[in-house]
This record gives C-alpha cells, sequence and structure tokens, in this order.
C-alpha cells in the first residue's frame, strides 16, 4: 500500500529579517486604515492629511527599507515604480531611484558555492575567475572568467545564503497580500491570491540558474533569422543550479549615448530595433524579456568597410566621421521572463489592431475578450473616453506626450482615476511582468530618442497582424454568409409574434444611468447615517451630565454604529 504523499516541508526563513518586514507593512496597512477608512467617519474628517504627501511619505519609506535590506524587497519597488496605471505620480518618482545594487558578497564564499554547485574545485572548470565582482545585485553578482579553452565568460552566481532572504520576503509579503484582501474593493479587481503566486514563482525561477539558461536558448531560437540581435551563448560545462557561465558580451551599454555616438551608432535607430523586438517578442513569439533594464541590454557596434585597421568595435574606438555604423542589440539576464498564454494572445493582437486603426470600440472589445472587463462594465463609456485620449495624443511623438501629460496631469488623473473606479475590472496576472517590461521600455527608447513616435512604430506591425487576420477571416466568410441566409425566417418569426400579441419587449435603464441612481442612493444612505451617528453622539454628550448611564448608551451605540459602518467599508 503506497503511503499518501506528504506535505512540503516549508522553505526556512530569517525570523528576524521576517519580523521587521512584516512589521513596516503592518504599520502601512494601520496608516491606511486609520487615514483612509476611519477618518472617513462623521466628525473625524477634518483630521484627514494630504492623501499625496501620506503616500510619498510610505514611498520613501519603503524606498529606504529596500535599499537597507535588498532581497526581493528591491524588485518588489522596482515593479510598483512602473505602475503609474495604479498608484499617484508622488510615489512612483519616490521608487524610481531604488537601484539594485549591493555590496558583493565575499570572494571566498561564491568560490565556494560554485565549487558545491559544481562538485570540482574552479581550477578545474576556469582557467581564470576575478575575484573583483563585475557588478553585484540582490540576488545573484557577476565575476569575469575565462574557460579552460580559453574562451572569456562571465560568471553569474547566486550570493550565499540568497535562498533564505528569498523566502523570507515572499512570506512576508504574502502576509501584507492577506491583509489587503480585507479590502473588497481591491479583491474585486486582482486576483491577489494568482498575483502574489506569480510573483512568487518568476522570484524563485530567478534562484534556478538552469531555467536561466534554458530561457536563453529559447530567445536565441527565436531570434535566430535576426541579424540584429544577439543572444550570448551558454556553456554548460560550466553552469549548474546556482552557476551561469555565458559569453562575455560587454559592450556598449545601451543607455550610454556619449559612446554611442562616439562608435558611429545611431541611437534613434537602436530605439525602433529595441522597440520592434519587443512588438516581436508579445505579439509573435509570446515570450517577453520582462528586465530590459540597462544593465541588462548591450549595443555591439559591427564593423564595416572603412573602418581603420585593427578597430575592436569596442568602447572609446575611433570611428571614420560620418559613419552610420551597424550595430547588434545584446540581451542579457533571461532570470525574469513573462510567457503570454494562449488565451489571451488573441485578445492582445485584437488590441494592437484597434490600436493601429485607431478603433477605441475594437480596443474596448480586445480588454473584454481579455478579461480585464467584468460584468457590468460600461463599454459605451469606455469606448468615448477611449476616443477623447486617441484625438488628444494620437500621432504625438514621446517629447510632445510627456509635455502635454505634464500639463494636463492633473485633470487627466482625476478622469482616468474616476473611470477606473467606476468600471468593474480585474488586472491580469499573466499580462504584470509584460505590463513592468513595457513600462521600462518606453523609458529606454525615450532616452534613446526623446522625439519617438510611439504610433509610427507601432502601426507596421498591427497592419501586418490585420492582414494575417483578414486571412483567418476568409476560411469564416462561407458560416457567416449562411447564417446570414437564415435571417429571413427569423425576421418572419419576429413578425408573427407580434401580429399574435405575444412580443415583449424588456427596457433597463442605461448602464451610465443606472450607476448615477446607485450613486445617489449611497451617498443619501451615507449622509442619513452620518446624520444619525452625530446626533448620537452629540446627544449623548448633552445628556451625559445628568444621566451618566443614557448619555453612555448614546454615545456607544454612535461608536458601535460607527465601528460596523467601518467593517462594511473595509469588507466590501
Amino acid at each position: 500500500m503506497s503511503r499518501p504523499p506528504q506535505p512540503r516541508p516549508a522553505a526556512p526563513i530569517d525570523r528576524k529579517r521576517y519580523l521587521r518586514v512584516s512589521w513596516f507593512f503592518g504599520r502601512a496597512f494601520a496608516h491606511l486604515l486609520w487615514h483612509d477608512v476611519v477618518l472617513r467617519l462623521p466628525l473625524l474628517s477634518l483630521l484627514r492629511r494630504d492623501p499625496l504627501a501620506r503616500w510619498r511619505a510610505l514611498a520613501r519609506r519603503f524606498r529606504l527599507l529596500a535599499a537597507r535590506m535588498g532581497g526581493v524587497l528591491i524588485k518588489l519597488g522596482q515593479y510598483l515604480s512602473t505602475r503609474v496605471d495604479v498608484f499617484p505620480l508622488e510615489v512612483t518618482r519616490e521608487l524610481a531611484g531604488l537601484q539594485d545594487e549591493v555590496p558583493p558578497a565575499p570572494f571566498e564564499a561564491i568560490r565556494r558555492q560554485i565549487e558545491d554547485d559544481l562538485e570540482r574545485p574552479v581550477e578545474e572548470v576556469f582557467a581564470e575567475l576575478e575575484p573583483t565582482a563585475l557588478g553585484a545585485a540582490s540576488l545573484a553578482q557577476a565575476h569575469a572568467a575565462r574557460l579552460l579553452d580559453g574562451e572569456p565568460a562571465v560568471v553569474k552566481v547566486l550570493r550565499p545564503g540568497i535562498e533564505v532572504l528569498v523566502e523570507t520576503d515572499l512570506r512576508a509579503i504574502g502576509l501584507a497580500i492577506r491583509w489587503l484582501k480585507v479590502w473588497g474593493f481591491v479583491r474585486r479587481r486582482v486576483d491577489l491570491d494568482r498575483l502574489v503566486e506569480e510573483f512568487a514563482a518568476t522570484t524563485r525561477r530567478e534562484l534556478d540558474m538552469r531555467a536561466e539558461g534554458e530561457h536563453a536558448a529559447r530567445f536565441a531560437a527565436d531570434f535566430a533569422g535576426d541579424p540584429q540581435v544577439l543572444i550570448p551563448r551558454i556553456f554548460r560545462r560550466a553552469s549548474g543550479r546556482k552557476t551561469l557561465a555565458q559569453e562575455r558580451v560587454d559592450y556598449l551599454k545601451v543607455d550610454d549615448l556619449e559612446a554611442l555616438e562616439r562608435a558611429g551608432v545611431d541611437r534613434r535607430a537602436v530605439a525602433r530595433v529595441l522597440y520592434a523586438t519587443y512588438m516581436r517578442q508579445i505579439f509573435v513569439h509570446h515570450f517577453v524579456h520582462a528586465d530590459p533594464h540597462p544593465g541588462n541590454l548591450f549595443v555591439r557596434p559591427l564593423r564595416g568597410a572603412g573602418d581603420p585597421p585593427g578597430f575592436a568595435v569596442r568602447p572609446g574606438e575611433p570611428v571614420p566621421p560620418g559613419t552610420a555604423r551597424r550595430f547588434q542589440l545584446v540581451f542579457v539576464d533571461f532570470g525574469m521572463v513573462a510567457a503570454i498564454p494562449e488565451r489571451l494572445r488573441s485578445a492582445l493582437r485584437s488590441y494592437l489592431i484597434g490600436i493601429g486603426k485607431r478603433d477605441a470600440g475594437a480596443v474596448v472589445r480586445a480588454y473584454a475578450e481579455a478579461g480585464i472587463l467584468l460584468p457590468g462594465a460600461d463599454l459605451a463609456q469606455l469606448e468615448e473616453a477611449l476616443e477623447r485620449l486617441f484625438d488628444r495624443f494620437w500621432g504625438m511623438d514621446i517629447g510632445r506626450l510627456g509635455d502635454v501629460v505634464r500639463q494636463e496631469a492633473a485633470s487627466l488623473w482625476r478622469e482616468l482615476g474616476q473611470l477606473l473606479l467606476d468600471t468593474p475590472v480585474q488586472l491580469q496576472v499573466d499580462l504584470v511582468f509584460t505590463n513592468r517590461a513595457l513600462e521600462l521600455l518606453i523609458g529606454l527608447v525615450t532616452r534613446l530618442d526623446e522625439r519617438f513616435n510611439l504610433w509610427t512604430e507601432t502601426l507596421p506591425f498591427a497592419r501586418r497582424l490585420a492582414e494575417e487576420q483578414a486571412e483567418g477571416w476568409l476560411g469564416r466568410a462561407a458560416s457567416q454568409a449562411r447564417a446570414l441566409g437564415d435571417l429571413p425566417a427569423d425576421a418572419a418569426q419576429v413578425l408573427n409574434q407580434a401580429r399574435r400579441g405575444r412580443l415583449s419587449v424588456r427596457t433597463a435603464l442605461a448602464p451610465d444611468a443606472r450607476r448615477q441612481l446607485v450613486r445617489l442612493e449611497r451617498a443619501i444612505d451615507r449622509a442619513a447615517a452620518n446624520l444619525l451617528l452625530a446626533a448620537l453622539l452629540l446627544a449623548g454628550a448633552v445628556l451625559y451630565d445628568g444621566s451618566p448611564i443614557l448619555g453612555s448608551a448614546l454615545m456607544l451605540a454612535a461608536l458601535a454604529g460607527g465601528l460596523w459602518r467601518l467593517l462594511r467599508a473595509v469588507v466590501g
């Protein structure tokens, strides 16, 4: 008789670190509960502070905590800094400067980690291994090396003990998510369980260098026929679960504008090629490099016929005046990737085609197809809002767009914020890291080319997808024709029902009118409840001196009513 599967033992954690991180999240939760729920009660609203100042202070405290403790907190802060659709600009700006740079671990600890992982001495794997780290991040650090056959390499090694820190942070974040689930508004709009599960799975995958090697191999296969994209080779004989040896590709950093100019590389062309590669990743390959920050992207200048003898295609080398040098984009660090599931691919294609056609209705239908819009969403209102955005921003390059957004930030934030509050939406967890990649990408192409035109660069992909979709429609044309042939019979049936007096028509309020009515009813209910609670509190205070029992009872009734309303507001 086989034994039932035993539960997986809990991963070890750093108890002191867990308590410290949980304490921060607990204070933040209490802060939000006090200011955004309790202080909304009657007579207490006068104590509320400026919400933007409070959010900014909270973001600053988190940034300082993450910079001091490292680990997953840095990655969480970097992700939150890209969510301008969720948080005020004051929050995202405060978190934007959070860098994943920490002091490197001692070389002897790194050496022992490599030997334990590969089960042999370092000298049997590498002819040289530089003790000084090329760079150190919260999860891993990199060292220059040379293989036994003389091949230059970069060895990425997990920081010793990082698994414990990651599990500690993930458990603390999971606790914070459980607290957030108390809020009905958040719970309805985000599948928090799936969100934290996806975040944890992606983070844990970064702790398996073998998985990162497989991701690099897939990207190399996806772009095998593209001469403008280079994926470094993985040296599997010198790699393991905690060690990844790969081809050394330290060319020009993608955001080093002076070095690009010295090498004769057109940075505007780099922006266009980079954007095009991400369009292919999302809409063609459905496998996305989700961490496109400057430390993970390089530009490799290619030799040309007019190069001087001995030109090494390295930073700082001179080039002939006026040379427009060919180049390759080099992607590294495939620990964080996003695989777009089959069920969302059609919706994403429809979305891009709608953008290309400037068809707000098609974009809204793509939202619905993706499951972002929940039942009851006012599609007409969303379509009107998108049409206004198209009219305002269509065709603008990023430079002008940024100026307009800065000038109209307050009104845009109010309009879009209210629209999001009014619309029943649910964020798709599958697209969280793809969205993060796009946020980072836009910032990067803007730095490369401040006049980058998203519309112009997106339209070719939209047209290509529309043509492919049209070919598929031809195959469905016959079935649609048969459906049209059934219309006369259906119309005759409706007319017969009308002649016999059996035709009924159901009417309902338009979604916008229904929503306005619901708002009015809720406002009246809130006003009545506030008035009643204030009256009970005032009456209790007045009667307390003459009749302490009755006065106390009235004030307790006001307190109980306030607590009940507080509970209903939180749970939703």
